[in-house]
């Protein structure tokens, strides 16, 4: 009876052994079929004009060269693109931050009739296609003179999230009331309480949200399109989308600008990465 538990006990053992390897090497077929596409950016970006539709394709190329590069920041506003991308992206992130958070601690732990229903009138916001507002948005932007200026890539943005709104609040849930609670009893305002105690607690929540937001920003197409007709002005996925017209698209200029484009977002992920995934987690623990 002994030797037939330690058997089964054996096989069971021998079994999850091989239910992780076959795990295993199916995240890692799947992370080679995701980060493919980048190698393959990287590549296209150092290849040479007349190797980038060679057959049969080689990953790595032949004669490597920087050209491109230096083309993207020498001849192109590039630069210029890029210091407009962080201004933009590194303002709406922390305004998101900041103003999510207020209205999050307000739906969260604060007490005031209509509460329930004013939540749900701001996740219905979340709802309407960025489409339908599109052309109101521009004449009201155009009424005020802000057309080919950055304030309609961040004043709707900071002031009107409705996922940052959700996604601290379901956090700041989860956070005890016996903490704001005490604090009160102490004498602090409802401001030490947000600045000094709930904001701490939800570092991972802000760090998800600040990576969510940063990312959107950095890579927004639409509205710069409609917003910026100076070259200057322009962020970077307009400056990449500049190297294609219509009869023409210089692939390695556009492979090299991408190539750079992705570094700052890749250097924010890996200081985040550690809240990353707490951060997601938890926000939907309680609701």
């Amino acid at each position: 009876m002994i030797l037939d538990l330690k058997s089964k006990s054996q096989v069971i053992v021998f079994g999850r052994g091989i239910g992780k390897t076959l795990l295993y090497i199916v995240l890692i077929c799947f992370g080679i079929t995701m980060i493919f596409p980048f190698l393959w950016m990287v590549s296209t970006s150092l290849k040479q004009n007349q190797s980038i539709f060679e057959y049969p394709p080689t990953l790595i190329p032949r004669e490597p060269t920087t050209t491109f590069y230096t083309y993207v920041f020498t001849r192109y506003p590039t630069l210029a693109a890029f210091i407009n991308s962080i201004k933009i992206a590194g303002i709406n992130t922390i305004g998101i931050l900041l103003s999510a958070s207020m209205a999050a601690y307000g739906f969260a732990k604060l007490r005031f009739k209509g509460k329930n229903v004013l939540f749900m009138i701001l996740l219905a916001t979340m709802m309407i296609p960025n489409q339908v507002t599109l052309i109101p948005m521009f004449i009201w932007f155009r009424t005020l003179g802000w057309i080919d200026t950055h304030l309609p890539l961040i004043i709707p943005v900071v002031l009107c999230n409705a996922y940052g709104v959700f996604l601290l609040r379901q956090f700041m849930m989860t956070i005890p009331d016996s903490l704001s609670e005490s604090a009160k009893i102490d004498g602090a305002s409802q401001l030490i309480i947000f600045f000094r105690i709930i904001l701490p607690l939800c570092i991972p929540a802000l760090a998800t949200l600040g990576l969510f937001s940063f990312m959107g920003s950095w890579n927004s197409f639409l509205v710069p399109l409609i917003y910026l007709n100076t070259e200057k002005k322009y962020t970077i996925p307009l400056i990449i989308m500049s190297f294609k017209n219509q009869y023409y698209s210089d692939w390695g200029l556009m492979m090299a600008a991408a190539s750079v484009s992705i570094v700052p977002v890749i250097i924010i992920y890996i200081f985040a990465q550690r809240f990353f995934i707490e951060g997601v987690v938890l926000s939907g623990i309680k609701g």
